[in-house]
C-alpha cells in the first residue's frame, strides 16, 4: 500500500513548557517532524529527534490525516506487519528547486518530512517527483537534480540507517524532468535511488500506449535492471492532450491498458510491487488483481494442457465384414455345372392304402 501524504501544513513554533525535557516522538497529539535552534525549520536528524527539547528548541509540526502523533504511527506500523502489508508513501507532489530560495527549501523540506514519516511507518520508500526544468539548458537542469537526488539519498540513508530508500518517478509532461532517460540516468548515478515506473506517466510522454507484452518488456527490463532486480510500478489509466498527459482515469476509460502487463508478470518471475494510482484507487486495484488471476489462470492451463491420447495399432487384424459368399471361379475349359433344385418325391402307396383311400 503506498500511503498518500500530498499536502503539507506545517507550522514552525517554539517548544512550550510542558514539552521541554521530552523528545520530538513522545509529545502526544503533535506531529513533530523537525526540532532545532531558532525560528526556522530545521533539516530533520535522528539525533535531535531522540533528544531531550531545549527551553530555546523549535518545534516543526504537521497536521495529517492519517496520524496525530507518533503513537498514531506506530499502531498503523504494528497493523500493517501483523496483516502481511508493505507500505510505501508519496511525497507531496508540487517541488520546485528552480525557483526562489524560499521554494527551494521548502521543497527539500516537504521530501525530507516524507521520509520521516515514512520511517516512523516503517515504509520501505519514500516517493517523490523532482519538479520541473530550470530555465537554462535541460542538460544542466539534469544535472542540478542528480546532484539533489543524491544529497537526499545520502541524507535518508543517514537519517533512517538504511531502512528507507528514496524513489523517483517519471512525469507524464515534456517541462517537468521525469523521462525514461532521465529516471535510469539518475538511478544509474546515485545509489540508493529507486526508478519508479509509472507507466502511464511513460505512455503520456512517449504517446506509446504499450499494446502488448512484447511492446512493454524492454521498457520493464530496463526498470528490473537499474533497481537491482525488483520493480515499483504505479498504473491507472491516462487520457493524453496535447504533448503530455492530461489525467489520470480508472482503467477501463483510459488509453493504456493493463491487459498486456498482466500477461508479462505472470509469462516472467518478476519481483514486482504494481500500485493503483487511477481516481479508483481500491476498485481499480482489485480489478486489476482479476485481470492478473485470470493471466495466471490462462498460463497454468496452457502449461498444464492434459496430452491427447495418442491411438493404438490393434495387434489383430479385424475380420472380414460378413456377408455373401464369393462365387466360385469356373473350372478351367468347361463350362459352370447348373445347380439343380432337388425334388420332393412323394412315397410309394401300398395296395391296402389304396383300398383305403378309395
Amino acid at each position: 500500500m503506498e500511503v498518500q501524504f500530498i499536502k503539507v501544513n506545517p507550522l514552525t513554533r517554539i517548544a512550550l513548557d510542558e514539552e521541554i525535557g521530552k523528545n520530538a516522538r513522545e509529545l502526544a497529539l503533535q506531529l513533530v517532524v523537525g526540532v532545532g535552534p531558532g525560528p526556522v525549520a530545521a533539516v530533520p536528524t535522528a539525533e535531535r529527534m531522540l533528544a531531550s527539547i531545549g527551553k530555546k528548541d523549535s518545534l516543526t509540526t504537521l497536521t495529517w490525516s492519517l496520524a496525530k502523533d507518533y503513537a498514531d504511527l506506530a499502531q498503523t506500523r504494528a497493523l500493517a506487519r501483523a496483516l502481511d502489508v508493505d507500505l510505501t508513501l508519496h511525497a507531496p507532489y508540487y517541488v520546485d528547486f528552480f525557483g526562489s530560495q524560499e521554494a527551494r527549501e521548502r521543497s527539500m523540506r516537504q521530501i525530507q518530512w516524507a521520509a520521516v514519516l515514512a520511517e516512523g511507518l516503517g515504509a520501505r520508500m519514500a516517493v517523490t517527483h523532482l519538479g520541473f526544468y530550470g530555465p537554462g539548458g535541460r542538460s544542466d537542469s539534469v544535472q542540478e537534480l542528480t546532484r539533489i537526488a543524491r544529497e537526499l539519498s545520502d541524507w535518508l540513508k543517514t537519517y533512517s540507517k538504511g531502512t528507507v530508500r528514496l524513489g523517483i518517478e517519471p512525469s507524464g509532461h515534456p517541462d517537468v524532468f521525469g523521462s525514461r532517460e532521465e529516471i535510469l540516468e539518475v538511478a544509474h548515478q546515485v545509489k540508493g535511488v529507486v526508478p519508479i515506473m509509472n507507466l502511464p506517466h511513460l505512455a503520456a510522454r512517449e504517446r506509446h500506449t504499450f499494446d502488448t507484452p512484447d511492446d512493454l518488456r524492454p521498457l520493464v527490463d530496463e526498470f528490473v535492471a537499474a533497481s537491482g532486480g525488483e520493480l515499483y510500478m504505479n498504473f491507472a489509466g491516462v487520457e493524453f492532450y496535447g504533448p503530455g498527459e492530461f489525467r489520470l482515469t480508472p482503467i477501463k476509460r483510459g488509453q493504456a491498458r493493463f491487459d498486456p502487463v498482466a500477461e508479462l508478470f505472470a509469462d516472467r518471475e518478476y519481483d514486482v510491487t504494481v500500485i493503483s494510482s487511477s481516481p479508483l484507487l481500491e476498485h481499480d486495484a482489485m480489478y486489476m488483481k482479476l485481470l492478473y488471476e485470470r493471466a495466471l489462470a490462462k498460463r497454468y492451463a496452457k502449461k498444464h494442457a492434459p496430452v491427447p491420447p495418442v491411438p493404438k495399432k490393434p495387434l489383430i487384424a479385424p475380420s472380414k465384414p460378413a456377408g455373401k459368399a464369393p462365387l466360385r471361379p469356373p473350372p478351367a475349359g468347361g463350362r459352370r455345372p447348373l445347380l439343380a433344385a432337388k425334388a420332393s418325391v412323394a412315397p410309394k402307396r401300398s395296395d391296402r392304402d389304396r383300398k383305403r383311400h378309395r
